[in-house]
C-alpha cells in the first residue's frame, strides 16, 4: 500500500539530476511504498523545461557499465515528473508550489556557482537572479501561506559539488533575509528547515548524440531526453536517520544512499581514492601514450601500477575502515574499465597541478608520516607530472591546460634542464602546493631519483620498473 504522495520540488533539470535524483525517486516509487511527484523549476533563463514539457516529463535513462565484472546496459522510464516550470514566464506557478501541502524536499543541482551570494538581487524581481534567491522567494510564500506553520518546513536536499553545500545555503538565505528586509519571524522559521550537506558520486555522460538511433529504437516515443549514466550511484547526505522514515532509500538495493552523522571521511575517501587515482593516472597514462581511462586498465603496466598505487600506498593513508576502502576502490577500478565511457586523459589533465595538491598530496604525505618512507608510485606519478609540465624537455604532444603562471614556471626551470633545480624550485614553490615541500628531503630525494629515471628511459614502463628496484 502506498503512502499519500510526498511531493518534490527540484531547481534544476539537467542530464545529472534526471540521472540521480529523478531516477532515485522514480525506483523508490517502483520499489517501495513510497509515492512521490517531482515537480521541476529551470533554475536559469535558458534551460530544457520546454523539451521537457514536449515529453510530457518523461524520458528514458540507460545505466551503461560494469556490474560483477560484466558490461551491463539498463534502460528505464522516468516519469514520476509532474509540473515543469519556467519561473521566468511562469513566475506566479513558480509561487503557487509552495502552497502544496504534501511538498516535503527541494533538491537542487545549479552547478558549484548556483550556491553564491548575488548582491544585485532583488526579493521583487520575478524571478530573483540567483537559485538561493528564488528560494529565499518561494519558502517566503510558503511562510506566509501556512502562517508560519512548523509542520510546513521542508527538507532542502543540495547536490552541488561544493563541500558543506546544504550550510552554504541556509547561510546565503539567511543573509538575503538581512538584505531584502524580511522579517525575523521568517528567519527564525528558515532556520526550523532542515538543510542537508551532501556528497553525490555518478558518471553522466548524457544524451548519447553520436548513437541516438541505437537507443530509440525499441523506446514507445521519439525521446530526445535520453540521459546514459554508469550503473554506480553514491549519495551521502549529512544528517540524521529519522530521514528514513519519509524517504526510505534504505530499501533500495543497487542504489547506495547513505545517511551519517559526518559525511567528511566519504568526501576524503572520493577524492583520495576516485579524484586521486584518476590524478595519479593522467600524467603516467599519457607518458604511456593511452588516450582513455578505460584504455588504461587494459594495459598490463598501468592497471598494476594504478592497482599498486591504490591498495599499497593511498588506502593506508586513509583513516577510515580498511574494508570499506578496499571495496570502493575495486568499485572505482569497475568503474574505470566502463567501456561505455570514453573518459580522455588529456581533458582530464586540465589543471592537473591543482588537483595533485589537494586529491594526491595528501595521501603521499600521510603515507610518509605513517609509514616513515616516501610512497614510491606517488612519488613517480609526481616525477611524471613535473616531467609532462616540461613540454620542451619530454617532447609529448599533448597540451598543458593551466594557470598561465603555472605553465610559465615549468617552462623557466626546465631551461636548464638541471633536475636537482627542477625539483627544488618545483618542491619550494609554496604557491603550488601551499607549503615549502622542498623541507622534506626523503621526498626531495626520491623524486630527483625518480625524475632521472624517467629522463634516461624512452619508455615510462621501464622507467617505473627501474625507479622502484633503487633504494630510497
Amino acid at each position: 500500500m502506498k503512502n499519500k504522495t510526498t511531493d518534490s520540488l527540484q531547481f534544476g533539470e539537467g542530464n545529472f539530476l534526471r540521472a540521480f535524483v529523478d531516477f532515485c525517486l522514480q525506483t523508490l516509487n517502483e520499489k517501495t511504498s513510497f509515492s512521490g511527484k517531482v515537480n521541476i523549476v529551470q533554475p536559469l533563463p535558458n534551460g530544457m523545461i520546454e523539451q521537457l514539457k514536449n515529453q510530457n516529463g518523461k524520458y528514458h535513462i540507460f545505466q551503461e557499465g560494469v556490474m560483477a565484472g560484466e558490461n551491463i546496459r539498463l534502460g528505464q522510464q522516468i516519469n514520476c515528473i509532474d509540473q515543469m516550470i519556467n519561473p521566468y514566464q511562469e513566475f506566479s506557478n513558480f509561487l503557487k508550489l509552495a502552497e502544496n501541502e504534501n511538498l516535503t524536499f527541494v533538491f537542487s543541482n545549479t552547478t558549484e556557482a548556483g550556491i553564491m551570494l548575488d548582491h544585485k538581487d532583488q526579493f521583487n524581481n520575478t524571478p530573483a537572479l540567483s537559485f538561493p534567491g528564488k528560494l529565499t522567494q518561494l519558502l517566503y510564500h510558503r511562510y506566509k501561506t501556512f502562517n508560519g506553520d512548523h509542520s510546513k518546513i521542508l527538507h532542502i536536499i543540495p547536490c552541488e559539488l561544493i563541500e558543506k553545500n546544504g550550510d552554504k545555503l541556509k547561510e546565503i538565505i539567511l543573509e538575503l533575509c538581512d538584505i531584502w528586509q524580511l522579517e525575523n519571524k521568517f528567519k527564525s522559521w528558515i532556520r526550523q528547515n532542515h538543510f542537508y550537506n551532501t556528497l553525490v558520486d555518478r558518471i553522466v555522460p548524457g544524451f548519447p548524440k553520436n548513437d541516438v538511433e541505437f537507443y530509440q529504437k525499441n523506446l514507445p516515443f521519439n525521446d530526445q531526453l535520453i540521459v546514459t549514466c554508469e550503473p554506480f550511484f553514491l549519495w551521502v547526505i549529512e544528517g540524521n536517520t529519522k530521514l528514513l522514515d519519509i524517504f526510505p532509500v534504505n530499501q533500495l538495493k543497487n542504489i547506495d544512499v547513505k545517511i551519517v552523522p559526518d559525511l567528511g571521511v566519504y568526501r576524503t575517501r572520493k577524492v583520495r581514492i576516485l579524484n586521486g587515482s584518476h590524478t595519479t593516472l593522467v600524467p603516467v597514462g599519457l607518458l604511456n601514450g593511452t588516450s582513455t581511462v578505460s584504455e588504461s586498465l587494459k594495459d598490463n603496466f598501468l592497471k598494476t601500477f594504478l592497482f599498486q598505487t591504490l591498495f599499497n600506498e593511498i588506502i593506508p593513508s586513509v583513516d577510515f575502515d580498511k574494508k570499506e576502502l578496499e571495496n570502493y576502490a575495486h568499485s572505482v577500478l569497475e568503474r574505470f574499465s566502463n567501456p561505455f565511457i570514453i573518459h580522455q586523459l588529456e581533458s582530464i589533465s586540465l589543471n592537473s597541478i591543482s588537483k595533485f595538491k589537494v586529491r594526491v598530496l595528501p595521501s603521499l604525505l600521510s603515507y610518509l608520516k605513517k609509514e616513515g618512507k616516501v610512497p614510491k608510485n606517488l612519488t613517480f606519478a609526481m616525477a611524471a607530472l613535473i616531467y609532462f609540465y616540461g613540454k620542451e624537455v619530454s617532447k609529448h604532444p599533448y597540451s598543458i591546460k593551466d594557470d598561465s603562471k603555472n605553465i610559465t614556471f615549468f617552462n623557466q626551470i626546465w631551461k636548464d634542464n638541471k633536475i636537482e633545480k627542477v625539483v627544488l624550485e618545483t618542491l619550494s614553490n609554496t604557491a603550488l602546493w601551499g607549503q615549502n615541500l622542498a623541507q622534506i628531503s626523503p621526498l626531495k630525494d626520491s623524486l630527483t631519483q625518480a625524475l632521472n629515471t624517467i629522463i634516461s628511459q624512452d619508455k615510462i614502463s621501464d622507467a617505473h620498473r627501474i625507479f622502484q628496484n633503487l633504494q630510497s
